[in-house]
């Protein structure tokens, strides 16, 4: 009996293959279209994300991790500004030369008072007017933009209108204080008066920014809280006291911190409000920030491996500033 094998056709010797059927190849185009598709969107979706933030990580690399692995190499050695490339290995001689420098502690003294100075009542101020901010105003819109104003006005312009100010002889601030009967203070060469003005340039800046922070915070605390403790019999005042500012916790130190780091880094204000126009912070350095000694030091006396290890000092001290930070934070979320 013959099988199937024994009576199929035999294909012809050197003919072609059969061809697919139109359908077939159009179905398998479309595949390969979509497999492609498939992969160009996998693709896209996960390597995009990297695309977007790499600008900013190129420009971190350039502009931040750069110089700080430049000066800490810098500040191992002994070179001036006038020839980066002759390095001569020192160790931490930089380091124990600027410790033992008296003008140092001065410029670190100096820059903690002003720091004081001007935080304490800037943030405080800041609370108030975000306070009175988060009631019901006509115009509230144009006070809310016009609290930051003073944070785009330029470092130059305000301080020369600060200058203007405090001036000994024919300034405002001494102008008021003779109508009151006070003597006039020389704002620019006495210590404590002089931190007082730098500070009130800081104050005057800064102030509004960290209102809007504080009124954003504040907005954002349920009313049902207030709600309640009306029903207590709480007043607008123990409102605040009791409501307001535990929810506020996080964004207070927030801004404490920020507030501290700006602080550590004081430079234009004193700069611009020295008569002498120097780096010095005065004819005794009653008011020379650590900013200004590190200029001083790498661009005036061009000890650039000297102004390095400052440099790398005011980073130990703001990674201190930021475990303290996370240190606080912990408790305050543990207590809550």
């Amino acid at each position: 009996m013959a099988t199937r094998n024994d009576t199929a056709a035999l294909p012809v010797k050197g003919g072609a293959a059969p061809g697919r059927p139109p359908e077939d190849a159009a179905a398998e185009k479309e595949r390969r279209r979509r497999d492609r598709l498939s992969r160009r969107w996998q693709r896209d979706i996960r390597w995009s994300p990297y695309a977007f933030v790499s600008p900013f990580f190129l420009l971190f690399v350039a502009f931040g991790l750069f110089p700080l692995i430049y000066t800490g190499w810098a500040s191992l050695h002994q070179v001036e500004l006038t020839a980066p490339t002759d390095m001569n290995w020192v160790g931490l001689r930089n380091y124990t030369r600027i410790f033992d420098d008296d003008f140092f502690w001065n410029a670190a003294k100096n820059t903690l008072t002003i720091g004081i100075i001007s935080t304490v009542p800037q943030l405080l101020m800041a609370m108030g007017i975000a306070h009175i901010l988060n009631y019901k105003l006509r115009a509230s819109t144009f006070f809310r933009v016009a609290m930051l104003a003073p944070y785009a006005t330029s470092i130059a312009a305000a301080s020369l209108v600060f200058v203007l100010l405090f001036g000994r002889d024919y300034g405002m601030i001494n102008w008021a204080l003779d109508t009151v009967g006070i003597n006039p203070v020389d704002w620019q060469n006495d210590k404590w008066p002089s931190q007082i003005a730098v500070s009130s340039i800081i104050i005057w800046r800064w102030t509004g920014y960290n209102a809007l922070i504080y009124l954003a915070a504040m907005q954002a605390i349920p009313h049902d809280l207030y709600e309640s403790a009306a029903l207590d019999g709480a007043n607008r005042w123990q409102q605040f006291i009791h409501v307001t500012l535990p929810a506020l916790r996080p964004t207070i130190l927030f801004t404490v911190v920020v507030s501290t780091i700006g602080a550590s880094q004081v430079f234009g204000e004193p700069l611009l409000f020295d008569a002498n126009k120097g780096t010095s912070g005065g004819a005794e350095h009653q008011f020379q920030t650590l900013g200004l000694y590190l200029y001083e030091q790498g661009w005036v006396a061009q000890h650039l491996g000297r102004a390095s290890a400052i440099a790398w000092t005011m980073f130990l001290i703001l990674i201190v500033i930021g475990i303290v930070n996370y240190v606080i934070s912990r408790r305050l979320r543990a207590s809550s």
